[in-house]
């Protein structure tokens, strides 16, 4: 049993793209509607075909959706945990809902409002969020706080930040690797998002821009921390026979897995003896044994890499444990000009990513796979036939698809 190929992604929407509190009047509501109709006619379908639901994070109500948009009916809606770590296992799930009849036209969404999650809502979370947590929104009493929160919020890790810096700082004294490594991922990502008329982030960055930035944790400066973003991005998938028969080219989902490590996480520091090849790696390395494995290829099928960059050291940890070079060897890797637009040998996030274009929590990333596989990117690779994208790493389940056109 297996989805390969059995659905396509045949519709892409969104709206433009915001700094944090920019988008009002807008809301998530509106942005989410938009966002959908914009990919149902990309699609050449209507709110008439839509029956399906495979969200991630909470983004929308689809009820509420449904109702506004005048949907006759909903067959299945479903959403995935982990916050950005569901965004690409939302198309695995999407395209399991189609191959087994339990939706024909089903939509993967996020809609975000930066401004309004900070003033309340849980998008944003960490330690400090769970600690501000009300005793009756919890499930584990005593004021809302995690058992793990015993041990990090009062060692300082308060925020996802503080905890990335700590895997960053172990990989650094493990495998040698440098700031200029992180820079080199931040500086490439800025040079494809200079050239998208989507980017939020157009001017140009140095190396010594980035060393003179400021230290949030150490060792992530401003430009290793993803921007906070509003905005939103819809995909539709339908079941690939009928894919054939719609507007756009289809674009394939070869395989999708969501998953990881189980003392990935959160639980990296409820472990006093974590191993090091879990706490130096992105927490996905069972999600890309089993998404190459259901797809049948390797990591040198891959043509261009979208991989979830909300903390710049996380690509290079994700670039280990894909495939794309050995453990330990990642920062050398990208030092060598590997990720690259056009020059590299793995282009990764041709569009920006979340460090410079957008921060929609993962799905600017599946629309660059889209637009990569039709021939419309910006940053168009050459040849490109078949897309990785990756969800999270934040904390688990994390996620990836492989697509194909």
């Amino acid at each position: 049993m297996t989805i390969k190929d059995k659905a396509a992604i045949v519709g892409v929407g969104a709206t433009p793209y915001y700094k944090r509190g920019q988008s009002y009047p807008e809301s998530e509501f509106s942005m989410a509607c938009s966002a959908i109709l914009s990919a149902l006619d990309d699609a050449g379908l209507t709110a008439d075909d839509l029956d399906g639901f495979s969200i991630y994070s909470n983004s929308c109500d689809p009820a509420a959706i449904a109702a506004e948009l005048g949907v006759p009916e909903v067959r299945w809606a479903t959403t995935l945990t982990s916050g950005g770590g569901g965004c690409a296992g939302a198309l695995g799930v999407a395209a399991a809902a189609v191959d087994a009849g339990m939706a024909t036209t089903v939509v993967t969404l996020m809609t975000l409002q930066q401004l309004s999650k900070r003033l309340g809502g849980s998008a944003v979370g960490g330690m400090l969020a769970y600690a501000l947590m009300s005793e009756s929104s919890s499930p584990y009493g005593g004021g809302g706080i995690p058992p793990s929160a015993a041990f990090t919020a009062n060692n300082g890790l308060l925020s996802p930040g503080h905890s990335f810096a700590q895997i960053a700082s172990r990989h650094m004294h493990l495998y040698g690797t440098k700031r200029e490594h992180f820079a080199e991922v931040c500086i490439s990502q800025r040079e494809n998002a200079i050239k998208r008329p989507t980017a939020l982030r157009t001017e140009a960055l140095t190396l010594d821009d980035y060393f003179n930035a400021r230290m949030i944790s150490d060792p992530l400066c401003l430009f290793d921390y993803t921007m906070e973003s509003d905005g939103a991005v819809a995909v539709i998938t339908v079941a690939a026979d009928r894919a054939k028969d719609l507007r756009q080219p289809p674009v394939y989902i070869m395989g999708s897995a969501h998953g990881g490590s189980g003392r990935w996480g959160p639980a990296l520091f409820r472990y006093f003896q974590t191993p090091d090849d879990e706490f130096t790696s992105s927490g996905h390395r069972p999600v890309a044994r089993r998404v190459y494995e259901m797809a049948g290829i390797t990591p040198s099928d891959v043509d261009v890499a979208l991989l979830y960059d909300h903390f710049s050291p996380m690509v290079i940890m994700q670039l280990e444990d894909y495939g794309f070079c050995p453990i330990g060897e990642g920062g050398p890797f990208v030092a060598d000009g590997n990720i690259r637009y056009k020059t590299g040998t793995i282009p990764v996030n041709t569009h920006g990513g979340n460090l410079s274009e957008a921060y929609i929590i993962g799905m600017t990333h599946v629309r660059e796979a889209v637009e990569q596989l039709r021939g419309t990117a910006v940053n168009q690779v050459e040849g490109a036939e078949i897309a990785l994208v990756t969800g999270g790493p934040a904390s688990l389940p994390v996620s990836a698809s492989i697509l194909r056109k």
